[in-house]
């Protein structure tokens, strides 16, 4: 029996990073079933290739790509298998596009439906009643990777789920509401079995639970490794937590400070974060020697026309060491998208199917016109990764001061600054 497993590609992407979803579900399916693994981001799918059956993983970003991928192997007679957040926000539009669909994690569910295709038995949809355990998941097989081909970094995940409700995020239908956590032995176990020194961690926020990070960033100092990770702005409301974090290797965070309107915060249900305390925010990680790589969405209801000026001020205020400046995307069963199409705001419901995707905006903006939030948000981009915007930032006061300009530092942040100037110079 041959197993493809593949992974669309929407765009040209600079950042190229393991897709660790495919390891991990080439490590549940049982040694005598041949895999094989294809990352659009790096080789085409060869259609012509025998397999029996073909798995596709996906975000609403690369979608399409997935339902034609999948309508061409349907074609050839060969059966298809969905997964991914998409399909499991919309499964019912999903099983028009193929065999079965997975909702939610494959964990617990990918034996079962590779048990029912051999005896012909494959249901339209699997479901767990609840989410999995995380504790004793095999280590994902990265062998079946040419890691030449993307960044020298091994990803790793140490748990799942959100206990925040923001309006515009995905993770909770995906992942659940509640914080479920890998036992540190097992993390352990498995970064030593990675070959690069620096890790990237794909936790939505490593620092969700304070107890359980303290004990994997001590656990951490001892294998000397330098790792990036997500984490919320409530990071520097833990002194002991941020002398860890920097001690156990912490060289990057990606920070979602989102808006800096407490309107669109409260409205969005990100209360969590107060852009009185940005700045704070910023310094206590630089202190601590951390890069900060910020997000902010465009588009909110109490944005106008104001907000791209006074936002772009304020990232290189900060000396943010990268940040991505997105207008708004409504996804599909998000309150958000609930909220723009009962407002008649979408300008078409099912975006997502029409081509134009998240390079797109597609609704209408409270305060200004489509046109303005896209021309906006592209003025920040490149004003923020314009060369002398790079250096002024590098050679800041709060990276000079403490001594910062480490190799490692330079290249963290030229790597990610002229690749982001790349991509947005072709915006």
């Amino acid at each position: 029996m041959r197993i493809k497993l593949i992974m669309p590609r929407a765009d040209e992407q600079e950042f190229k990073l393991l897709p660790l979803n495919l390891a991990m579900l080439a490590a549940l399916t049982p040694p005598e079933i041949e895999i094989s693994i294809v990352d659009e981001v790096v080789e085409a799918v060869n259609f012509d290739e025998q397999v029996d059956l073909v798995g596709l993983s996906c975000t609403t970003t690369v979608v399409p790509r997935a339902y034609e991928i999948a309508t061409e192997y349907r074609k050839r007679g060969v059966k298809v298998v969905l997964g991914g957040t998409h399909p499991t926000l919309l499964p019912s539009e999903a099983i028009k596009y193929a065999d079965s669909v997975c909702i939610g994690e494959a964990e617990g569910l990918w034996g079962k439906m590779l048990a029912d295709f051999k005896e012909d038995k494959l249901e339209k949809f699997y479901q767990h009643n609840g989410y999995c355990d995380l504790s004793g998941l095999p280590i994902p097989r990265r062998d079946l990777f040419n890691t030449k081909d993307y960044l020298p970094a091994s990803g790793i995940q140490t748990s799942r789920g959100c206990p925040f409700a923001c309006d515009f995020c995905a993770v909770t239908a995906m992942f659940g509401h509640e914080y479920r956590f890998r036992p540190v032995e097992d993390v352990l176990a498995e970064i030593k079995t990675l070959k690069h020194k620096h890790i990237f961690f794909y936790d939505d926020n490593i620092v969700g639970n304070p107890k359980y990070s303290k004990e994997l960033f001590q656990a951490l100092i001892p294998l000397k490794k330098h790792w990036i990770g997500q984490a919320s702005t409530t990071v520097i409301k833990n002194a002991e937590l941020m002398k860890l974090m920097t001690k156990s290797g912490c060289k990057g965070l990606f920070v979602g400070f989102e808006s800096l309107s407490e309107k669109n915060l409260k409205d969005s249900h990100k209360k969590h974060n107060d852009p009185k305390q940005f700045k704070e925010v910023a310094k206590r990680l630089h202190d601590h020697g951390i890069a900060i790589a910020g997000a902010f969405v465009f588009g909110l209801d109490d944005d106008d026309k104001s907000v791209f000026e006074r936002t772009l001020e304020f990232a290189m205020d900060l000396e943010l060491d990268t940040a991505q400046f997105n207008w708004l995307t409504p996804y599909p069963n998000t309150p958000i998208y609930e909220r723009m199409r009962k407002e008649n705001r979408l300008i078409d419901d099912e975006w997502w199917l029409t081509g134009k995707g998240v390079g797109e905006v597609v609704f209408h903006p409270k305060m200004m016109s489509a046109d303005e939030l896209r021309e906006g948000s592209r003025w920040v981009r490149k004003n923020f990764y314009s060369t002398s915007s790079i250096l002024k930032r590098f050679f800041g006061k709060s990276r000079l001061s403490l001594n910062r300009l480490t190799l490692f530092d330079l290249f963290l942040y030229g790597i990610f600054n002229w690749g982001y100037r790349g991509k947005y110079a072709r915006d």
